[in-house]
């Protein structure tokens, strides 16, 4: 009983700890004016919402630009980790623990140094300042998490399953889809929704690979985070973490149908 009521406790104080700092954010978005040490604001303005929707930036194209932009990355990533993953802990082919170790690369190199030698080497090749290298940027950023999740998730789940499948008649095709791919459904959830937000919230990568001329929501977000304006920075947070956290109930609900179809 005593330790129901300390995880109960625990847990209204991470959710209060959650939720405190969204409150007064969502507060920022329609404050006047709010001097120290006063509680409240003094004056409240629509002023912030305004300038979000009529402002120069443009919010409904950023924002669809950083949606597609994130999904495909997540979706790319998510891949190219299962391939990976199904290939070491499954085929296990010569070189796997080489491969595991440089899959952790790109999180050794500090990520100024990363920016700013890969863009050199996308000038190069002629993808400077386009959508695909900014792709292959985010790629690079969130492959070692895509590919260190796929992997523990597919060496858990094994393939004794699928083997089960093929001695029935399926071939390794069918037996994968149909019986290694709900396995590892949970998996490749965690994987797409990591490589979303990592790529959802790149700013430095996307300003240099991009050249400015490929916009995000983070990359408009960060200058008024940047100027001070608290107000302005609060209501495109707000915007940010809810259109990031939508996106996520829809991975969601695609996840869920899926693992419900395949029982």
């Amino acid at each position: 009983m005593k330790n129901k009521t300390a995880l109960r406790l625990i847990l209204v104080i991470t959710v209060i700890i959650i939720l405190l700092p969204v409150c007064v954010m969502l507060l920022w978005t329609v404050t006047g004016r709010w001097p120290w040490p006063s509680l409240l604001p003094e004056s409240y303005t629509g002023r912030t919402v305004a300038e979000l929707f009529t402002g120069s930036s443009k919010i409904y194209e950023v924002l669809a630009s950083s949606i597609i932009l994130a999904a495909l990355v997540a979706v790319l990533g998510t891949a190219i980790a299962l391939m990976t993953a199904r290939a070491t802990e499954v085929y296990r082919i010569k070189g796997a623990k080489l491969i595991s170790f440089a899959a952790l690369l790109p999180l050794m190199v500090p990520g100024t140094v990363f920016a700013m030698g890969i863009q050199v080497y996308l000038i190069r090749i002629g993808l400077g300042d386009t959508l695909a290298g900014v792709v292959i940027v985010h790629l690079v950023a969130a492959l070692p998490y895509c590919i260190t999740i796929m992997m523990d998730m597919t060496a858990a789940v094994g393939d004794s399953l699928e083997e089960q499948a093929q001695v029935l008649g399926a071939n390794p095709a069918r037996a994968f889809w149909s019986v290694g791919i709900p396995r590892l459904l949970p998996g490749i959830l965690s994987s797409i929704s990591m490589a979303y937000i990592i790529s959802y919230s790149q700013y430095f990568t996307t300003l240099l690979a991009g050249g400015g001329k490929i916009k995000t929501l983070a990359l408009v977000m960060v200058p008024y985070i940047q100027s001070g304006d608290r107000a302005l920075s609060s209501v495109y947070a707000v915007t940010f973490v809810g259109s990031a956290l939508m996106v996520f109930a829809i991975f969601e609900a695609i996840i869920h149908r899926l693992i419900r179809g395949s029982e």
